[in-house]
């Protein structure tokens, strides 16, 4: 006796190889499957370790992901095949899509959906669903590149953007499959057209600006907050500088607060546009002040510079009995570290103060 089974459950069972099988019926891809994926990684095991080679057990792990992909595939081609010889079996070929068919259809559709692109060509979109394919595999490709070539891996927290990519494709495909089966026209239109569809007369795409804020500074400096922006990008990127050239890490745990600070503001300020009128306000008022500062602080940066990477190794191979740059590294730092804190502190408590007098 047959018994609707669902699709879903039998791709999830299909994760341990031969589970979706044995639950849609298919006894001998059952036991061939987890035969070949367990058996083959058991022996490349027993293998790498008899030869003492561990590249022999990479190898089959490899087959066994290969087989694996093979496996998960050949389970949706399976499905499908037979789902379709049911409907023909129980109504004929049929003349409209009834809703069998569009479940399967939709079911299909967020199933290629997870390799960004591949769904937007199953609805015939071929126009977005290049951009997707070229955009995410693009953006990995080209970070692994360029942080192979300079060496640097920093470059890989480009990375973190896939899941936003992946993530923002399947809503897509899901709303794009529930347009079409509600009857509403699909147009095949790239997405910077997409995200410029809501300009009128000129006006800033907000969707633009809210992508664009996840770089601090770069979504207010969009809408036209250049100062806004400009100081936030300066304070973020030159956080990165100063932790490097002083070699500080205590004040890493700056560096998300300002991130989620503008990138906050900026999407504060993706919505306000259009509808109240945008101030430029900086961060840091009034030119006297902050000028003056501004300026001491660069040269104290500068003098600490010339000092750590000229005078004092040029002082540690004149006298190497005095270990000059080895006191430095370990005494100056938690001094410069100490004195920042207690300034800042100060600074703060002569603007409370000052507030309260006025």
């Amino acid at each position: 006796m047959t018994y609707p089974r669902s699709k879903m459950l039998a791709l999830l069972l299909n994760l341990i190889p031969g589970l979706g099988y044995f639950y849609w019926g298919r006894k001998v891809r059952a036991f061939l499957y987890p035969f070949f994926f367990f058996g083959g990684l058991f022996l490349g095991a027993v293998v790498s370790m008899i030869a003492d080679d561990g590249e022999l057990f990479l190898a089959a792990f490899i087959m066994g992901v290969i087989l694996w992909c093979m496996s998960m595939l050949d389970l949706i081609i399976v499905m499908l095949r037979d789902e379709r010889r049911m409907e023909q079996r129980m109504y004929g070929d049929p003349a409209f899509q009834g809703p069998l068919e569009a479940s399967q259809e939709r079911f299909f559709t967020l199933l290629l959906s997870f390799i960004p692109g591949l769904g937007h060509f199953q609805l015939g979109l071929m126009q977005r669903g290049l951009n997707f394919l070229i955009l995410f595999f693009g953006l990995i490709t080209m970070t692994i590149v360029i942080t192979g070539v300079t060496h640097e891996p920093v470059f890989l927290l480009f990375l973190g953007l896939i899941p936003i990519i992946w993530l923002y494709c399947m809503f897509d495909a899901a709303q794009l499959i529930h347009r079409k089966q509600a009857g509403e026209p699909l147009m095949d239109r790239s997405l910077l057209d997409e995200w410029e569809s809501g300009r009128i007369e000129g006006r800033r795409s907000k969707v633009l600006a809210t992508l664009l804020s996840a770089f601090p500074g770069a979504g207010q400096m969009y809408l036209g907050l250049q100062k806004r922006g400009l100081q936030m990008m300066i304070l973020f990127i030159g956080s990165f500088y100063l932790i490097d050239v002083l070699r500080i890490p205590a004040f890493l745990f700056l560096l998300p607060v300002i991130w989620c600070f503008s990138f906050f503001d900026g999407l504060q300020q993706t919505s306000r546009y259009g509808i109240l009128p945008m101030e430029d306000i900086p961060l840091v008022r009034g030119r006297g002040m902050s000028q003056h500062w501004l300026g001491v602080i660069l040269v104290l940066l500068g003098v600490y510079y010339v000092g750590t990477e000229f005078i004092v190794p040029m002082i540690d191979r004149i006298l190497p009995d005095l270990h000059i740059q080895y006191v430095l590294s370990q005494y100056l730092r938690p001094v410069l570290i100490a004195v920042m804190l207690i300034g800042g502190g100060i600074m703060l408590m002569n603007r409370t103060r000052t507030g309260r007098t006025m």
